[in-house]
């Protein structure tokens, strides 16, 4: 049987391959000696254990209380026994009794064993929940170790021992991996199961991509530059709105990169996904135009009540609206956190007609997205003039006639006829808008998506524009 120093020294090879510390380590040694006395002596065993640090010896003594009538054994001794070794015990006293781990039989030493190594495996597992438990959404890298029944068992790099998984649904459905493959992916959960804490990865889940941008663009780790919103459909298209906190950086150029460079290794790891990137804004009308990119919106409406927006393109921008199969509309609504019903201009003419089927009163437009007339270009005596008589926004000068300008203190005819021109240019014709379109309602999301055919879907992918191809003019 190994001697004391060296079964010290097999414990302490075991604790340098776990990281732990030669305290801890001591901890653990003493706490399974301690166990294989409970093995001799039973359970109650109280004892003080010393080891020492050079030479790994370590000295055993059994500490037992004198009692007139024995009632545990394995912590107190009878006064009469205790008088056997000494005379000078009385009831109350404690007797120190030395013990040589040679007198540990195989069960004992056994129990050495088993003690240490849970002690280890429960000082492992807190410290793999303790290290991940805060860094849900941080982005991992390791390799796969094998395949089980569709899921992914992932060596990480960085924590060996621990017990991480991509499961079947939190993969791309366009990737396909084999054994010793280096991957990456972000921690999604920390599931606790009988065997200890277990890492969920996932490379399906937004918080991926969230996760590259967020290593791909120092602006979004510095914190300058903030991912908002983020809606996905895994191998297929993502939707990203981005704001930042410094109004010099731009934050849509950032995410791109110099000719595309950081939104195309985020497109390369997710294996040819398309990207949109677009400026988030707190104004849902806003935000739901750009949402809708790369297609242009001509016309908004919302229902604050049921969290409705109407969006209305021309005819001609149908198909990018839409996207392949829907796509594209059902991730904008998916980004603003709203339904999005969309309309054809023909179809919204037509509809149109009956105003209160698209607005909630009788003076409301049908544009409602608003802006100051400060950003027209218009000089400043007209728009002090306009100002004066209580205008202030386009659409409350949008209906309004010649005539009534000229009435406007300030407004001569050169500057009616200005205004005149900037409200034509600004506004869509109706009749041009009517004269081309599609029959019947053109796609609401909480319905079925239309066909390929109704959807164009052809002309939507030779059309569309990807975040990385308008980064070439950012960059």
């Amino acid at each position: 049987m190994p001697n004391a120093a060296q079964i010290v020294a097999a414990f302490r090879d075991v604790a340098s391959t776990k990281s732990l510390s030669p305290e801890d380590m001591n901890d653990l040694i003493k706490d399974g000696i301690l166990a294989g006395l409970a093995r001799i002596h039973g359970p109650n065993v109280r004892a003080e254990i010393t080891i020492d640090e050079d030479s790994g010896e370590f000295e055993i003594v059994v500490l037992r209380r004198v009692v007139e009538e024995v009632e545990d054994p394995s912590c107190e001794i009878s006064l009469e026994e205790a008088r056997w070794d000494d005379e000078t015990y009385e009831v109350g006293d404690v007797m120190e009794i030395p013990v040589d781990f040679a007198e540990f039989g195989r069960n004992a030493v056994m129990a050495v064993k088993q003690r240490i190594v849970q002690r280890v495996r429960e000082n492992e597992r807190d410290r793999i929940r303790d290290e991940f438990a805060d860094r849900v959404g941080e982005l991992l890298s390791g390799e796969v170790q094998q395949i089980e029944r569709g899921k992914l068992v992932v060596m990480l790099n960085r924590q060996r021992d621990a017990e991480a998984i991509i499961p079947w649904k939190d993969q791309n459905p366009r990737e396909r991996f084999r054994q010793g493959d280096p991957i990456r992916a972000v921690l999604k959960k920390v599931e606790e199961t009988p065997k200890g804490p277990r890492l969920i990865l996932s490379r399906a889940d937004p918080l991926f991509v969230a996760a590259l941008f967020k290593l791909e663009v120092p602006e979004i780790y510095q914190g300058i530059v903030e991912i908002k919103e983020l809606a996905r459909e895994v191998g297929g298209r993502t939707k990203i709105a981005v704001s930042s906190r410094d109004d010099s950086i731009d934050p849509v150029g950032a995410c791109v990169g110099l000719k595309g460079s950081r939104v195309q290794a985020v497109v390369s790891e997710l294996g040819g996904e398309r990207i949109d990137i677009v400026p988030w804004h707190p104004d849902t009308e806003v935000f739901a135009r750009r949402a809708l990119a790369p297609a242009r919106v001509s016309k908004v409406l919302s229902d604050a009540t049921r969290q409705v927006i109407t969006a209305i393109v021309d005819e001609d921008q149908l198909s990018l609206a839409i996207g392949r199969n829907g796509q594209n509309v059902r991730l904008a609504s998916q980004l603003i956190g709203w339904q999005i019903d969309l309309y054809g201009s023909r179809e919204w003419l037509e509809k149109g007609a009956d105003l209160s089927l698209f607005s909630s009163g009788p003076d409301e437009t049908y544009e409602t997205a608003d802006f100051p007339l400060g950003e027209l270009d218009l000089d400043a005596s007209t728009l002090a003039a306009l100002s004066t008589a209580g205008y202030d926004t386009f659409l409350q000068i949008i209906d309004l006639e010649r005539a009534d300008f000229l009435r406007i203190p300030g407004i001569g005819e050169p500057e009616a006829d200005r205004l005149l021109q900037l409200i034509d240019e600004l506004t869509v014709v109706e009749g041009d808008a009517s004269a081309q379109g599609t029959e019947g309602p053109l796609f609401d999301f909480q319905g079925e998506p239309p066909s390929a055919a109704e959807a164009g879907e052809a002309e939507a992918d030779a059309a569309t524009k990807t975040a990385e191809d308008e980064g070439e003019g950012e960059g």
